[in-house]
């Protein structure tokens, strides 16, 4: 894959991690971006003039954890799309994982939580952050309850989430929406974030799997003034101040 092309992953110990996925480890080659251990997690580094700091996935501290214990629990917009609220705790597939922080925040609700990531150094991040995240006092019960699987959702969505065992209620998806210069591109961390993902192209592709997948709702997050996914119409609108949440419901979670 031209993604998996520019990363090498260099350090003791990291080769069955490259091998595994399918990742170079020649850091001395073309690859633009370096997968290391730095300061006791693994980190996506690349030019910083250009990508900024370091990538690094942490469910334990930092933004993730403000969150936690700050966003507004069963409030927040994704927790209402997704069907958490009253005594309903549905189980979601998060098929475009990304960063982990959307299912960090449902499985921090209670729900059982499958994340699947198609690009091989981001998937790398997010199960090094389960790991350290399930060796905390404070997040391991929420670590415990999110799955990983590496594997593009728009060809095997079906596959990956029956190999799992999570039950698909809810399917989320939040692809990436594409960019205008003067506006996504000038956060760093998304800079690097679509070198190597790129924009999703195939997104009705994916909510079509979606659909046929999700036993009861499918969720789509998109930026508010964004139009739908090419398909059906969603049957519910959740919007908030930036972005919004299209609903397609099979039927009630409760």
């Amino acid at each position: 894959m031209v993604a998996e092309s520019r990363v090498a992953v260099e350090g003791e110990g990291l080769a069955p991690l490259a091998q595994r996925l399918g990742l170079s480890q020649d850091a001395a080659g073309d690859a633009e971006l370096i997968l290391r251990r730095q300061d006791g997690a693994l980190a996506l580094c690349g030019d910083e003039t250009r990508y900024g700091n370091p990538l690094v996935v942490d469910f334990v501290a930092g933004r993730v954890a403000h969150r936690r214990r700050f966003g507004g629990g069963r409030g927040q917009l994704i927790a209402r799309a997704c069907g958490l609220v009253g005594g309903v705790t549905p189980s979601v597939v998060d098929a475009t994982a990304g960063l982990g922080r959307d299912a960090f925040v449902l499985a921090s609700l209670g729900a059982r939580v499958l994340m699947i990531e198609r690009v091989a150094a981001i998937h790398a991040l997010l199960e090094d952050a389960l790991t350290r995240a399930r060796s905390d006092t404070e997040t391991a019960e929420i670590a415990q309850r999110l799955t990983l699987a590496h594997g593009d959702a728009t060809r095997r969505l079906a596959e990956l989430v029956a190999d799992s065992g999570v039950a698909p209620q809810v399917v989320h998806l939040d692809p990436m929406f594409p960019h205008r210069e003067k506006s996504a591109l000038v956060k760093k961390e998304m800079r690097l974030f679509r070198l190597l993902a790129g924009d999703d192209d195939d997104a009705p592709r994916l909510l079509e799997a979606a659909l046929d997948v999700a036993t009861h709702r499918v969720v789509v997050k998109r930026p508010r003034k964004a139009p739908p996914i090419v398909g059906p119409a969603p049957r519910h609108v959740i919007e908030g101040k930036t972005s919004r949440y299209d609903l397609y419901v099979h039927r009630s979670l409760a």
